[in-house]
């Protein structure tokens, strides 16, 4: 797909179609009232005869309107004008695309960016048009026979900015915008890609790769071997029942200065979650493909810093393995020792997440990191909480989770702030071990956190749980690619301020 970013009027536009918009109360938007223009009153004519109204979502393909120079002029439906918002404005884009994509018309000139969407800048505007026509083509097709196809899709948007001054920030946006969408889009791929090839090896490879593309980013990968000298008691034994490996992933990316602390991704990379001994139910285990959410976001964000070469050090790491039941699983009532000496009572085996990350957040302390952000797709008491719509943020540091949240909101990928206090430790209190990997049924999402923080002390950390905003609808378990949007902004935001 093709963006690019110009200036003029509409009835100008020697193009297959031209979009524009219509309020409610068949209020054309200015661009339309060109058009009008233009047309010597076309379009109110056809506003007139009622055959549209301007409701969110209408849409009316005009053919050869006289004074203009587009074969078409698509009317779509915005609303309240008062109340047009960001996501209203990214389906009606969604709207374009796919329709356009029935028509034949392989290239729009969009005026739509020119509409006054509420709290968002001309920049915001472009990039999330851009965002979102990518999202309105994609697909996940690799293991079908038949894909989807159009005879003439859509190759090729313009949009129109209202002044030659805008022209440089609208293209830095499209560059913005694509970075993301191929970083968001390659989690969603490694999220969607059935089990019995995502494995904890096929995580590793694509890591590597990503590494392999990119002068300024190293690789390495311990093995169980390694592991096991480390004292990462803990995450291998969630490990313990799977025939794969078990792999702790690091991507060094030094964009940055020598002397510059990094910021440590840590992904939860588990392939394919059966709940070990505590086996989950039948229905709706299929999804537990996508337990590797943590990690695929973590390959999205770099593969997205990577394509703008961001100025900054960041280290990627991906704890992996599968969760799986054999006779070498481990157990209710075992105690595991951690990297940090730290022991742990298992007292359910499908609480496992914390598990491997509780090593690779202590492993991550040899990088001195200015700021750790982990990603898990941890509880599935945070799609209790706050369902698909936000994901669940935590921390030990108030400014770095406020960045995140600042981050979220531009990018469209929102967060939710929750809490911390040693109120919660009570719940993670063992007979036996220094702590026990679950409490009760009450705030899971809290003392999931909780538990990780025992084995964050040493720097400033956030914790993302995604279990609910990475998936999205949970009953059609197709992958969101979030958090890779939030977090992309927010090293945009970072490299901004320095």
């Amino acid at each position: 797909m093709e963006f690019i970013v110009k200036s003029g009027h509409p009835e100008k536009q020697r193009t297959a179609c031209i979009a524009v918009g219509v309020f409610e109360g068949r209020k054309l938007s200015k661009s339309g009232i060109e058009i009008d223009d233009a047309s010597d009153g076309y379009l109110s004519k056809i506003l007139r005869r009622g055959d549209i109204e301007g409701k969110l979502g209408q849409s009316l393909i005009l053919f050869d309107v006289e004074g203009t120079l587009s074969d078409r002029v698509l009317l779509i439906g915005c609303g309240k004008e008062k109340d047009f918002c960001d996501k209203q404005y990214q389906k009606l884009i969604a709207k374009i695309v796919n329709m356009l994509d029935e028509t034949g018309s392989m290239d729009v000139v969009n005026y739509l960016c020119q509409l006054n969407v509420k709290g968002r800048s001309n920049y915001e505007k472009i990039r999330l048009a851009v965002e979102a026509t990518y999202a309105a083509h994609y697909h996940f097709e690799d293991y079908k026979s038949e894909k989807t196809s159009h005879r003439r899709p859509l190759r090729k948007m313009t949009f129109v900015v209202p002044s030659r001054s805008d022209l440089n920030e609208s293209e830095l946006a499209v560059k913005h915008a694509v970075a993301i969408s191929h970083g968001r889009d390659f989690a969603r791929d490694m999220k969607n890609t059935p089990p019995n090839v995502a494995t904890p090896e096929y995580i590793r490879d694509q890591a590597k790769a990503i590494a392999d593309s990119c002068p300024k980013m190293s690789f390495n990968c311990l093995d169980t071997a390694e592991m096991e000298k480390l004292g990462m008691g803990c995450l291998l034994a969630v490990g313990s029942g799977s025939r794969f490996g078990d792999y702790l992933i690091n991507m060094e990316y030094n964009g940055g200065k020598k002397n510059e602390k990094p910021i440590v991704l840590v992904g939860k990379g588990v392939s394919f979650d059966t709940g070990g001994i505590c086996i989950k139910p039948a229905p709706g285990m299929h999804t537990m493909k996508m337990d590797m959410g943590g990690a695929a976001g973590v390959l999205g964000i770099m593969k997205a810093i990577v394509e703008l070469k961001l100025p900054i050090n960041v280290v990627g790491t991906i704890a992996t393995v599968e969760n799986s039941v054999d006779a070498n699983s481990y157990r209710p009532g075992d105690v595991l020792r951690s990297m940090s000496g730290q022991t742990v009572e298992v007292l359910n085996t499908d609480a496992e997440g914390r598990l491997i990350l509780c090593d690779a957040l202590t492993y991550i302390e040899k990088y001195d990191p200015e700021y750790v952000i982990d990603m898990a797709t941890l509880t599935g008491a945070i799609i209790i909480s706050l369902g698909d719509e936000f994901t669940g943020v935590f921390g030990n540091h108030s400014p770095l989770v406020n960045d995140l949240l600042g981050a979220g909101k531009k990018a469209g990928d929102l967060g939710w702030h929750l809490p911390m206090t040693d109120a919660y430790n009570k719940k993670l209190k063992s007979d036996v071990a220094d702590l026990a990997n679950v409490g009760d049924r009450s705030a899971g999402s809290i003392v999931a956190a909780m538990f990780l923080a025992k084995f964050t002390k040493k720097y400033k950390w956030v914790h993302l749980d995604v279990a609910g905003s990475a998936m999205g609808d949970f009953s059609k378990a197709y992958a969101t690619g979030r958090p890779v949007p939030m977090m992309v902004q927010y090293f945009l935001d970072y490299c901004a301020q320095k």
